[in-house]
């Protein structure tokens, strides 16, 4: 049996970790046990995800390159295997017409599930920029790294607001160094 991604449904982990392992070594090219970028994009899209763009998988591999080798082992690949199952879940949770994909209204929900309150203004422009197509929507990865990012800023920006108002005062220095550490 079948997930709607072609991922069998094993009732095991053991044959999960198999499975994962089977499609990782596929695609690890050089057998140096460590897929890039372009690998684990081919990894992804053997396991049924075919409209991950670079950039996303780029954000990925930082969140799951544990070793900063700057690739993904195996353990990595499982552990970002996780994530990717968990982020879809929530997705199609949100996705609540069915497309395959998220809209204004939708983010708004998922964005306030989350605990970000933000203005329709501001849902609006997240969608645009995250907007791959021209379709006023995000696709998969795209949610991803929507939210993945606004994580991150929200996490910097709080270094700053030490008060809990949403209000920071900063140098224009700091604010360089608040944008260009970001592990996005």
């Amino acid at each position: 049996m079948n997930n709607m991604n072609g991922v069998p449904q094993l009732n095991q982990q053991y044959e999960m970790t198999a499975y994962l392992r089977d499609r990782f070594n596929a695609v690890d090219v050089n057998r140096d046990g460590k897929i890039s970028a372009d690998e684990l994009q081919q990894a992804l899209a053997l396991l049924g995800y075919t409209t991950f763009n670079p950039e996303c998988v780029r954000l990925m591999i930082s969140l799951h390159d544990f070793d900063q080798s700057g690739t993904i082992d195996l353990n990595e690949f499982l552990s970002l295997w996780r994530y990717v199952t968990d982020w879809h879940r929530l997705f199609a949770g949100f996705d609540q017409d069915g497309s395959g994909t998220i809209d204004c209204s939708e983010l708004h929900q998922a964005l306030i599930r989350f605990g970000f309150n933000l203005t329709p203004e501001l849902i609006q422009l997240l969608v645009r920029k995250y907007d791959r197509y021209g379709t006023n929507t995000m696709t998969f990865d795209s949610f991803i790294q929507c939210c993945v990012t606004l994580q991150g800023l929200t996490r910097s920006f709080r270094q700053f607001d030490t008060t809990g108002t949403g209000v920071i005062q900063i140098s224009y220095h700091d604010f360089l160094k608040l944008v260009m550490t970001q592990n996005l």
